[in-house]
């Protein structure tokens, strides 16, 4: 049987879509969730292991680490898509919102990654480990200060794991701008959105899924970041 692939944060949207991709091919799935939701229960019906993970805390990476070395002797890949969006606030502290950010974007892949190079190591050949960063580390932002800086180490550390982890491990990263709208988004957001890409349009989640697929299966990409944005750079 091959190694499974580790997906963080896989309840819903990208994480939930790749893993419903690997089970359809045939590729085992440990798939990680905070917070329980329908989707889980179908991903261990189709024969994911489902690992419920608060990366919040330090002792919450602690037990997932435990746990997933209880699961598997081995991983194809891990997939980096545990993510959170806390915004600053007036009534907010600062110091909190960048030590959330920072503890769930960049703490718990940096202790997850060291933690399983051994596990990545006995797959058996070439392993991944990609990292969903987003399309804010290129461009910052105003209204979510934190989560953008945050990203933003997730994306170096893309660099530096590159460079510890080869030959056998590649270590890449998607960073993604609008691929699905949440259902209550208006309108009036949808359309001021779609306007701020050359490609205007929501491409759902399968166009992450071909791009997650595409850095598993390219053997020559290492310490890349791809941009997944429909060409808003241009705009």
């Amino acid at each position: 049987m091959s190694s499974p692939i580790l997906i963080t944060g896989a309840g819903q949207r990208i994480g939930l879509a790749f893993a419903r991709h690997c089970l359809s091919n045939g590729t085992p799935v440990i798939a990680t969730y905070r917070k329980h939701r329908p989707a889980i229960d179908t991903l261990r019906e189709a024969g994911a292991s489902c690992i419920c993970a608060d990366f919040a805390t330090n002792e919450g990476v602690d037990a997932f680490i435990s746990a997933l070395k209880d699961e598997t002797s081995s991983l194809r890949a891990i997939i980096h898509n545990a993510s959170d969006w806390l915004p600053e606030h007036p009534d907010s502290d600062p110091a909190e919102v960048m030590a959330a950010m920072m503890q769930i974007h960049a703490m718990a892949p940096y202790r997850i990654n060291l933690a399983c190079q051994s596990l990545l190591e006995h797959s058996g050949g070439t392993a991944d480990i990609v990292h969903m960063t987003d399309y804010v580390v290129e461009k910052g932002s105003a209204k979510h200060i934190a989560y953008a800086a945050s990203k933003a180490a997730l994306d170096n550390l893309t660099l530096s794991f590159a460079r510890l982890l080869a030959p056998g491990v590649k270590v890449n990263s998607v960073a993604p701008s609008l691929i699905v709208f949440n259902e209550h988004d208006s309108d009036a957001y949808r359309e001021k959105t779609l306007n701020k890409s050359l490609l205007g349009i929501e491409p759902g989640a399968e166009t992450a899924v071909q791009t997650l697929q595409f850095l598993l299966d390219n053997p020559y990409l290492t310490g890349r970041s791809i941009s997944l944005d429909g060409g808003r750079h241009l705009v």
